[in-house]
């Protein structure tokens, strides 16, 4: 009995041994045929976008078609759980999103995913700051004067969002938790007729994608606020963060990276992350990026891990401080 154990374990070792060998095999070769950069939103929105701005630099690199595949619906958990379930070969990749990697799971316990457990970061692509809007009508410059307006007005000061849970909406509660502002939430279905009403004044405020908002902002038919990320957006550059306006340590940007199936080979891993890097050091994507508002942010995979586990730690804090998770 111990002979025949011994025989099966010396199997199974030459078996690994055999496994190995051959995923290294495949990783060396990779790739050998076109990826899938699964979107999981509907075309024509920023994620869509991020993920253009990179694919063909990618492709270039690689050798190697980049197909963008929009598979959106039920907020992106849908087209991001399809990528944790591919085969981890690095053929199928996930453009991840602030809202799909911190936001969803927290609010949705039957997401269909764990950002740690089915995914293996490959890198950030960048960030992108939503801008705090008001009607002209509103006697307020600053975050100071916005708070000092607010907390004499005898009712709770409204804002619009596209939608409960979306960071256009967790960011404005994030404002109110950080300054013990009284607000009143004004959920519409997307930011087009959230922006028409902020435009004709039944809406005070709200918080807004900068290329959304800068016509508007220019026109004077809106007037800018603050900015939301740590620092401050080429676009409007004479807006000053939140942070800077006395809300200390405030940074609310949307995050964009990519993710692949986790137990994808390291080896793959570190070349997509290579191309990637390199991708976002050239002038036309930075140029590409500027012009939504984002900046590109390389790094490691490690780093990307390390940003996406701190937005869980506040978007998941806020959720469960709001009652927003379902069941």
């Amino acid at each position: 009995m111990l002979r025949s154990s011994g025989k099966w374990m010396a199997l199974a070792l030459i078996s690994l041994a055999l496994l190995g060998t051959l995923t290294k095999a495949r990783a060396d070769d990779y790739p050998n045929r076109p990826i899938t950069l699964i979107v999981p939103f509907p075309p024509g929105g920023s994620t869509t976008v991020m993920a253009r701005n990179v694919a063909d630099k990618l492709a270039a690199a690689l050798g190697q078609q980049i197909v963008v595949e929009n598979r959106g619906g039920a907020g992106g958990t849908l087209g991001t759980r399809f990528v944790a379930k591919a085969a981890p070969d690095g053929y199928t990749i996930l453009l991840s999103y602030t809202a799909t990697m911190a936001i969803a799971p927290a609010m949705n316990a039957n997401a269909g995913y764990d950002p740690h457990r089915d995914f293996t970061p490959i890198g950030m692509i960048g960030f992108a700051p939503n801008v705090l809007v008001v009607h002209p009508s509103m006697p307020v410059h600053s975050i100071a004067e916005l708070i000092a307006y607010a907390k004499a007005a005898p009712a709770p000061l409204q804002y619009g969002s596209p939608g409960v849970g979306t960071v256009n909406h967790l960011a404005v509660e994030y404002l109110a938790s950080e300054t013990g502002l009284k607000l009143q939430h004004v959920p519409y279905k997307g930011n087009g007729p959230a922006i028409s009403d902020l435009l004709g004044g039944h809406i005070p405020m709200m918080f807004l994608p900068i290329p959304v908002a800068l016509g508007n902002i220019k026109a004077g038919t809106l007037r800018g606020i603050a900015i939301t990320s740590a620092k401050r957006s080429n676009l409007l550059p004479d807006l000053p963060t939140l942070a800077e306006s006395g809300v200390p340590g405030f940074d609310a940007a949307l995050r964009y990276g990519l993710m692949a199936p986790t137990g994808t080979p390291p080896a793959v891993i570190v070349r997509l992350n290579k191309e990637l890097n390199a991708a976002l050091a050239t002038k036309d994507v930075q140029e590409r990026l500027a012009t939504e508002g984002a900046e590109s942010l390389p790094g490691t995979p490690e780093a990307y891990a390390a940003d996406v586990a701190g937005d869980e730690k506040k978007w998941g804090g806020l959720v469960k401080k709001l009652g927003l998770k379902v069941e």
